[in-house]
């Protein structure tokens, strides 16, 4: 990676992280690739087994805040598999410490809004396998999205009818700890749905 490459990390990070960024990216030889919107995952991390350098990939659509917490977290399986190869949990002990090791140099540095650093900081005391599986800190992160997303799952009534991305039909049922118990109208199965789903109501 070349001083030049700042550039084009300035577009897609917030300002007070690009040089942190970019060092780790030199000082572990990471190839970091932007890709188009994944629906299933914001990021992954590949390590140099089929290539020469560790691979990084990150969804070019998160806004930069999203983008760099998603970017420590798949860091934070280099480190993993750095030490350890394959012989721990993806998401285990091992990773937690490297990732909240690492977010601490990030908070040191306050590139996040308070509110983010707020939830942020709760958050890596026991972080989970992704970002979105953290409610109060999935919340804080949309607020700082450029498309809007107007209705999530969690701000319609008991039993209103909505349309998901790939067409389907529910109507919403009950909370069953964190998911909300969703009747499809196609299948009459049940199914659960993460509170901040993006959905369309249905008149």
């Amino acid at each position: 990676m070349k001083e030049d490459d700042k550039t084009i990390l300035r577009q897609y990070l917030p300002e007070g992280a690009v040089d942190q960024v970019y060092k780790w990216i030199v000082q572990n030889k990471i190839h970091l690739k932007i890709t188009r919107n994944r629906k299933t995952k914001l990021g992954d991390y590949r390590p140099p087994i089929h290539q020469p350098n560790h691979r990084i990939t990150v969804n070019h659509n998160l806004n930069p805040y999203a983008f760099l917490i998603t970017f420590v977290h798949e860091l934070a399986h280099l480190q993993v598999f750095e030490e350890y190869k394959t012989t721990v949990l993806p998401h285990g002990t091992e990773w937690k410490k490297a990732y909240r090791r690492m977010m601490l140099v990030i908070l040191k540095n306050d590139v996040f809004p308070s509110d983010i650093q707020q939830a942020l900081s709760k958050s890596i005391v026991n972080a989970k396998a992704s970002s979105t599986t953290e409610l109060e800190l999935s919340r804080v992160l949309l607020r700082y999205d450029k498309e809007k997303t107007e209705i999530r799952v969690e701000d319609l009534n008991t039993n209103t009818v909505f349309q998901t991305q790939n067409g389907m039909r529910f109507k919403k049922g009950e909370k069953q700890r964190t998911r909300y118990k969703c009747l499809n109208l196609q299948n009459n199965r049940l199914y659960l749905f993460h509170p901040l789903t993006p959905v369309r109501e249905l008149k």
